[in-house]
């Protein structure tokens, strides 16, 4: 039998989703091929084919806010989907938490949505893409949301999404180089993981926010090679509007810190977890890590195949600890009393 496992980095594509999207000229997201086939029963049958006790449900890319400008269809939509995650964890609790969307970049919507996604429905914590319309997380336009995210002591998931640069006056422009020939998941998304991070630790977000846990997906992407490289630049080119505070070894501290998870979906075994463990202390590896499926945008067979990989490799790199990865952390992290909106 599959290893048991808690799945933080799993979607759901309602039906309505489905529409809005296709409504907003958008049928193939990033570049994928299609936008994928999800039913509640669909989800069960792969939890009990592969063991998964329970899936924290998100939005993936593009998000909710589909049109740039258009924040009363984002705040609609956004709400939408986050009743209808809340539904589905009133109803099995057991099986379904949900990360909630925010409409970002609007601000003021965002934040009244924090508020009803606690309050009202029991959100385990939210779900930002690596970028919203350009604006990337870290952005001072941002600061009243994760000040309030602080606040609330939030989990946030920060899933990755087609690059785009903002350009004044015209919204944004894509940057996704290949773009005509591999969907924006082959490596764009990996690349944005490690400038969203880079710009949260540089701008100041990470010390001005340390109540904020942050899951980190596919392994941390592209981030931790350039670990040092990035965090090196507030001491050497002193650039106005960055962390003074900022450098290799505070990196690493915080990564090794409760203040980071990082979930295992994609192919980051055996190589690509090797890069991330390298700033991983020996005594901590184990308990930051995270299991993800990805699941229905990677389809099931993959699926399939990656967790009998990540019950393979999970014992050779992080031995004696593999029910933490699989579920203990998950736990933990989603368990927490002092957490606002948890039992």
């Amino acid at each position: 039998m599959p290893l048991a496992k808690i799945d933080l980095h799993s979607h759901f594509v309602p039906d309505f989703y489905r529409d809005a999207l296709l409504e907003a000229g958008i049928d193939k997201p990033d570049g994928m091929p299609r936008i994928p086939e999800w039913t509640e029963q669909s989800h069960l049958d792969f939890h009990s084919q592969l063991n998964v006790r329970k899936s924290i449900l998100s939005i993936t890319s593009p998000g909710t806010h589909l049109v740039p400008g258009n924040d009363e269809n984002a705040r609609h939509l956004t709400r939408r989907v986050n009743e209808y995650a809340a539904d589905l964890k009133r109803r099995r609790p057991d099986e379904f938490g949900f990360f909630a969307s925010l409409p970002l970049p609007d601000v003021k919507g965002s934040l009244e949505e924090i508020a009803y996604a606690i309050d009202t429905l029991n959100a385990d914590g939210f779900t930002l893409m690596s970028n919203h319309h350009g604006h990337y997380p870290g952005d001072s336009i941002f600061d009243p949301v994760f000040n309030e995210l602080n606040r609330r002591k939030a989990i946030v998931f920060i899933h990755p999404t087609t690059p785009c640069t903002a350009v004044p006056g015209e919204g944004c422009a894509q940057a996704a180089p290949l773009a005509h020939t591999y969907p924006r998941s082959t490596f764009e998304f990996f690349f944005d993981t490690a400038r969203v991070y880079t710009n949260l630790f540089l701008k100041g977000t990470i010390s001005r926010c340390p109540d904020i846990t942050f899951v980190v997906t596919h392994g941390g992407g592209c981030l931790p090679p350039l670990i040092t490289r990035v965090s090196s630049v507030p001491a050497i080119l002193k650039l106005p509007g960055l962390d003074s505070a900022v450098n290799p070894t505070f990196v690493k501290e915080r990564l090794n810190s409760e203040q980071f998870f990082f979930d295992t979906a994609g192919w980051i075994f055996p190589d690509q977890i090797k890069g991330l463990l390298a700033y991983l202390e020996e005594k901590t590896k184990g308990k930051r890590m995270v299991y993800g499926s990805d699941i229905p945008w990677t389809p099931f067979g993959a699926v399939k195949t990656l967790s009998e990989d990540h019950d393979k490799y999970v014992g050779e790199f992080f031995p004696g600890e593999e029910e933490l990865v699989g579920t203990g952390n998950a736990e933990r992290l989603l368990n927490w009393k002092g957490r606002p909106g948890q039992a």
